[in-house]
């Protein structure tokens, strides 16, 4: 049995695909069309106050995502966990997660195709060029269940390279598929000696759980949060349904992980905080 094999059955792959599926479950989007469906199956099936209750519920709910800004509530306390630091002057190294590259997109269309997260990596080639006695480190393969050969790591250094950062400078970690695996393969391949300092930088509203999990590690880190969604202290309705929905989505999605990973012992804290 060969290794991409025997990974297909290791309890860490049913884990990912568990979380996957899962998340698939709860999405908010999935979870309005399904009760949208249920409304109209009760509504077939003669049970007229049934279909009638859960499609209102569906309305008020899409209403309530429309007019008010439902996602940056739920994203701000996120995203204010990790307040921006100044830089040290010397860094022993500098870490960006994975997530701000589509593998399969650049692979299909011959080309790196970003994603809304790009910011991780613009501020990881300023920061290099900044710190050059730094070691560089990019961490991410395949976040995908059924596409498991495209790898964001694998796209990483041709984006570097157009942003002038030589790719011979950074380390290249391209097995991990979600935070933890990023933590744990990072720490693995770089060896982290005590006392030194490392940047770690990913979006503002997932640096609690990317710092817990380096802290699950033995690596404590110090976090350079990018890629912000809300403003401090309060931001304007989307006025949109997709938008509001995406917000809330982000948001959810961010608060299930940080409590699936606390309940799995990946992280040590709920909600982890600056020390």
């Amino acid at each position: 049995m060969d290794g991409a094999r025997r990974d297909r059955y290791t309890p860490r792959r049913m884990s990912f695909i568990a979380s996957k599926l899962f998340w698939w479950a709860v999405n908010p989007g999935n979870v309005l069309l399904a009760l949208l469906c249920l409304g109209l199956v009760a509504l077939l099936a003669g049970r007229r106050r049934l279909g009638v209750w859960l499609i209102g519920f569906v309305t008020v709910l899409g209403l309530a995502v429309t007019v008010l800004p439902l996602g940056a509530w739920i994203l701000r306390p996120l995203e204010n966990r990790f307040p921006a630091v100044d830089v040290p002057d010397r860094l022993d190294g500098i870490i960006v997660l994975g997530g701000a590259i589509n593998p399969g997109l650049s692979v299909a269309r011959g080309q790196p195709v970003l994603t809304d997260s790009a910011e991780r990596l613009f501020a990881f080639v300023a920061l290099a060029r900044r710190h050059p006695e730094a070691r560089l480190v990019f961490t991410g393969g395949s976040a995908s269940v059924v596409d498991t050969i495209d790898r964001e790591a694998d796209i990483a250094g041709a984006v570097f390279d157009s942003l002038g950062l030589e790719r011979d400078r950074v380390a290249f970690e391209r097995d991990s598929r979600n935070t933890y695996e990023n933590a744990l393969f990072s720490k693995r391949a770089v060896e982290p000696k005590p006392g030194e300092r490392w940047l770690l930088i990913t979006s503002a509203y997932h640096m609690p759980r990317a710092v817990g999990c380096f802290r699950a590690q033995g690596w404590p880190v110090i976090a350079y949060p990018v890629d912000y969604g809300t403003s401090p202290e309060s931001d304007p309705p989307s006025l949109s349904l997709l938008a509001g929905l995406d917000g809330v989505h982000w948001a959810l999605r961010e608060w299930i992980g940080l409590v699936f990973y606390y309940l799995a012992g990946r992280t040590p804290e709920l909600l982890p905080s600056p020390r």
